[in-house]
């Protein structure tokens, strides 16, 4: 019944192949319609997405997925819909670049989920040449050549008790990747992306001067309001606070912020939201890219 066993297991390899084939391509049809709702309805930051929005950024996450290869740590099994949580994630501030962004994500190839946040060893000098050793908890991080390590717990909220709404650690995770693309190896993150061909219409160094320019203001700025609150008992910045210690950290906390509340974050950083528009290619009201 339903015809030779043979025939039924290489139609079922072509079905898989083809499928395949589609995610390679950026098909979102690859992505099965209930498994794509059911991650849709379980994310809060893509609720505001119209449809033409929702489906570039489901044929992104189709090939995205097929060029990725997921793992879990100590155990955890790693099944379909907790690959696409973290890819649909990564690929929401792609969605208006589309397919040719992916290649921000191309210096790495795996990424890992691990069951709790992570405790990692530490080894550092002081100015004064003494080493420190140390163990850091950590929900993610973002490694030069991966792979990029996240924690399961994590993907779906912000830690407990994080004040403001502006926390999502895949975004800020893969936005350090984005960060570090192309970057010499053993160069940190910087806060100063590979920026695009002819971004804001400057040459490759006025443009690069431009962004380090507004990114060390609006570092600053966010460094003073979390001063002024720690040391004085000024009302806390929205922003996460994490984002003073470095320009690189202020790039990704502000590429959260920007994902989930874009309207929130301009209200405090109006000329950096303005550079991460044209960066991420958000179409204007006039349907041009700033």
């Amino acid at each position: 019944m339903g015809g030779p066993r043979w025939l039924r297991k290489v139609t079922h390899w072509l079905k898989h192949w083809h499928r395949r084939w589609r995610a390679r391509r950026g098909d979102g049809r690859a992505i099965p319609d209930r498994l794509w709702a059911r991650v849709v309805a379980d994310l809060p930051c893509l609720h505001a997405l119209d449809t033409g929005e929702l489906t570039r950024l489901r044929d992104l996450c189709a090939a995205f997925l097929a060029r990725k290869v997921f793992s879990g740590a100590h155990g955890l099994v790693v099944d379909d819909r907790m690959a696409l949580l973290v890819a649909a994630q990564a690929c929401l501030p792609l969605r208006h670049r589309g397919l040719t962004a992916l290649a921000w994500y191309d210096d790495f190839v795996g990424i890992v989920l691990h069951p709790d946040e992570m405790i990692a060893p530490r080894r550092t000098h002081d100015a004064a040449g003494v080493v420190h050793e140390y163990d850091e908890t950590l929900a993610g991080e973002a490694m030069q050549g991966g792979p990029i390590v996240l924690a399961w717990p994590r993907v779906l909220g912000a830690a407990p008790g994080a004040a403001g709404i502006g926390h999502n650690l895949v975004i800020h995770e893969f936005a350090h990747a984005i960060d570090l693309h192309g970057k010499p190896l053993g160069q940190p993150a910087d806060g100063c992306p590979l920026l695009p061909a002819g971004f804001l219409g400057l040459s490759a160094a006025a443009a690069r001067q431009r962004w380090h320019t507004v990114l060390s203001e609006a570092h600053a700025t966010h460094r003073q309001r979390v001063a002024l609150h720690e040391r004085f008992g000024a009302p806390p910045p929205w922003l996460d606070a994490y984002g003073a210690e470095s320009p690189a950290e202020f790039f990704a906390v502000t590429c959260e912020a920007y994902c989930v509340d874009r309207e929130r974050l301009a209200e405090a950083h109006a000329e950096w939201v303005a550079l991460l528009d044209a960066f991420f290619a958000r179409p204007t009201a006039s349907g041009n890219t700033p």
